[in-house]
């Protein structure tokens, strides 16, 4: 199993970032990236501590712990700069928080994430087809989400993604540690999406190689 979007206590989790992997580690995760929610205002403060957190896990585990930061309900006039900082101090893999049916995010978050270059877009569920054209022209991930309202959109999320070529990935969105999903849940969820064995396989292999490459930055810093 390989996750890409959780929270620890940092923002809204209830974990501090140690336990949160050990309860992942203990349910035989291969990578997890921890991504807390952060503005203009906290992403000097948490990117930091999970950066930091990582730096401490990665000699003494082997599942991979990846420092990252989720952009969340920013003015679109921040979000590049948010993801941009979010980079600078150490972020890993950067998920954008963005329009879904279950919040009130703002109109055009989804398309000035893809455009700030984020690593993933988590629960898109309003996005527009152009977007997702967009997304696969710029190689952004579009999540297929575990969480509960965000999940009301993965079915259009699905099909946008179908058509316009873009890549999928599943994120638990996990806040707490009934939150975390397992590959075989993971993969119903996607499944439950409309997604085919094949892509469903493709969601993971993307997964796969974010884990590369943020590693690699890892290890080159």
């Amino acid at each position: 199993m390989i996750d890409l979007h959780t929270h620890t206590l940092l923002s809204d989790g209830d974990l501090i970032p140690t336990e949160l992997a050990r309860r992942a580690e203990v349910q035989g995760f291969r990578a997890l990236a921890m991504t807390d929610h952060v503005d203009t205002a906290t992403v000097g403060a948490v990117v930091p501590l999970l950066a930091q957190a990582a730096k401490d896990l990665a000699p003494v585990m082997q599942m991979k712990v990846i420092a990252g930061a989720e952009v969340t309900h920013c003015r679109l006039e921040h979000i590049a700069r948010v993801v941009a900082r979010a980079r600078e101090l150490g972020a890993r893999i950067v998920v954008v928080h963005g329009e879904t049916p279950a919040e009130p995010v703002l109109e055009g978050t989804n398309r000035a994430a893809i455009e700030a270059g984020c690593d993933i877009l988590a629960h898109p569920g309003l996005l527009t087809e152009a977007d997702a054209h967009l997304a696969a022209e710029r190689g952004v991930l579009l999540e297929i989400s575990g969480r509960a309202g965000h999940s009301l959109g993965n079915g259009h999320v699905a099909q946008m993604a179908r058509r316009a070529g873009a890549q999928v990935i599943f994120g638990s969105d996990s806040h707490a540690p009934q939150d975390l999903r397992g590959r075989a849940d993971a993969e119903r969820v996607l499944a439950l999406a409309g997604l085919g064995p094949e892509e469903v396989a493709a969601a993971f292999a993307a997964a796969e190689r974010l884990v590369t490459h943020a590693v690699k930055g890892d290890e080159l810093k």
